[in-house]
C-alpha cells in the first residue's frame, strides 16, 4: 500500500497579537492561518499526487509536481522555524548570550557587525524570500543567506537556526513597501532562546551522512 504521513499546520507559541507593536495581530492571523496553510496544504497534495501516480491510478507531470512539493515543503519548514524564532517584546528581542553570542563575536566581530550584515541580507532578498542565518556543520560555524521564494539558494546542508520571513504578505499591511522598516523591528521580537537551543541541537546532533569516513 503507497501511503505518505502528510503535514500538519503547527499552532503559533503565542497569540496573534502578541508580538504588537511590531508586527499586527492582521498580519499574524493572515499569515499562519492562510499562507503557512496553504503551504502545507500544497505539499499534501503533491503527496496526494504522488501516490495515486505509484498505484497507477494517475499520470503526472513529474518535474511539475516536485517542484510544487519542494516550493510547499520548504514554505512550511521556514514557517515552522518562523514562529518559534519570535517571541513578545520583552521575552524577544535584545542580544543573545551563550553559544550563539560567541560565534556571532568570533566570526563577525560582535552582535552589531553581524546585525548589520544580517539586515542587509534581509532587506535585499531579491523578489520575495527569507534571510537565514545557519549552521554550518563542516566547520562548525555560522553562515548568513539569502533565500530566494522558500527553497532558492538554499544551501544543502546548512542547519537554519534564525529566519525572517521578507515576502510581502508577512509585513506589506503594515509596513507597505519599506521591507527595510519592518526589518529593523523584527529584531525587537527575535526568541533567542530559541536560536539558542536550535544551535545547540545542531551542535550536539550526529555528523551528517556526507561527513561520515568512507
Amino acid at each position: 500500500m503507497v501511503s505518505f504521513k502528510r503535514y500538519e499546520l503547527p499552532p503559533l507559541p503565542y497569540n496573534y497579537n502578541a508580538l504588537e507593536p511590531y508586527i499586527i495581530e492582521e498580519i499574524m492571523r493572515l499569515h499562519h492561518q492562510k499562507h503557512h496553510n496553504t503551504y502545507v496544504k500544497g505539499a499534501n497534495a503533491a503527496l496526494e499526487k504522488i501516490e495515486k501516480h505509484l498505484r497507477g491510478e494517475a499520470q503526472i507531470d513529474v518535474r511539475a509536481v516536485m517542484r510544487d512539493f519542494s516550493f510547499n515543503y520548504a514554505g512550511h519548514i521556514m514557517h515552522t522555524i518562523f514562529w518559534p524564532n519570535m517571541a513578545p517584546p520583552g521575552k524577544g528581542g535584545g542580544t543573545p548570550g551563550g553559544r550563539v553570542a560567541d560565534l556571532i563575536e568570533k566570526q563577525f566581530g560582535g552582535f552589531e557587525k553581524f546585525k548589520s550584515l544580517f539586515s542587509a541580507a534581509a532587506k535585499t532578498v531579491e523578489g520575495v524570500g527569507w534571510g537565514v542565518l545557519a549552521f554550518d556543520p563542516l566547520t562548525e560555524e555560522l553562515r548568513i543567506l539569502q533565500v530566494e521564494k522558500h527553497n532558492v539558494l538554499m544551501t544543502a546542508g546548512l542547519v537554519p537556526i534564525l529566519v525572517i520571513d521578507v515576502w510581502e504578505h508577512a509585513y506589506y499591511l503594515q509596513y507597505k513597501n519599506d521591507r527595510g522598516s519592518y526589518v529593523d523591528n523584527w529584531w525587537n521580537v527575535v526568541n533567542w532562546d530559541d536560536v539558542e537551543k536550535r544551535l545547540e541541537q545542531a551542535l550536539n546532533n550526529a555528523k551528517p551522512l556526507y561527513l561520515l569516513p568512507q
